[in-house]
């Protein structure tokens, strides 16, 4: 049951009942006055109850899953989401057979999944939600295989005192990169080109 229309000797009245019918508290509903209270003749014939619609406010996380869970279905692949609450967001993980198909390309397709799911998610939320997606634990092996390339090329780039160009990489990738080799002694790294064809730059100092 996701809203009820109530009735209280008062507006008050009223959406007391309806949240105690919803078993819920009034910073997660919606309330439309539908009628006021009006009292009778003296105060004792002919008056009217307030009518009021309570209704549930949607639950942005519930509603970025049951989005995704049904994009997954349209693709056709049988996979199940798993949602993981930690300090920096909303991890949900995807599990199932045929996942490389969700993951695409160096995680485009997964990239654009999330993109959307995080849309739906902060559509009707008052407060800003971040979702990451990740599908069997794709994002923690692109991670490692960037940081070993950051140092490969890093020890090329010193041993050749060239500059060395990579392949274009979204924002959360090239931050792995930069972050990797802050702090190797003798290499800068900077970026180069515009979206979606920026790509870092490692260079000799």
């Amino acid at each position: 049951m996701r809203k009820v229309t109530v009735s209280g000797k008062s507006v008050d009245e009223a959406v007391e009942l309806g949240l105690s019918k919803l078993q819920t508290t009034k910073e997660q509903v919606e309330i439309k006055v539908i009628e006021e209270a009006q009292k009778g003749f003296f105060g004792l014939l002919g008056g009217k109850p307030a009518v009021v619609e309570v209704k549930l406010k949607p639950d942005p996380i519930k509603e970025a899953i049951l989005f995704l869970r049904e994009t997954i279905d349209k693709m056709g692949i049988s996979a199940s989401v798993e949602k993981d609450e930690r300090n920096e967001g909303i991890f949900l993980n995807i599990t199932g057979v045929d996942i490389g198909v969700l993951i695409g390309k160096r995680g485009q397709t997964l990239d654009s999944l999330q993109y959307l799911v995080n849309l739906v998610a902060n559509r009707q939320s008052d407060n800003y939600v971040r979702i990451y997606l990740d599908a069997e634990g794709y994002r923690e092996r692109r991670k490692e295989a960037l940081e070993t390339l950051a140092m490969r090329l890093s020890n090329k780039a010193l041993r050749t005192k060239r500059e060395v160009r990579l392949e274009p990489m979204n924002a959360h990738e090239r931050k792995i990169i930069h972050t990797t080799l802050q702090n190797v002694k003798g290499i800068t790294t900077y970026s180069d080109g515009e979206e979606p064809n920026r790509r870092i730059i490692v260079a000799p100092k």
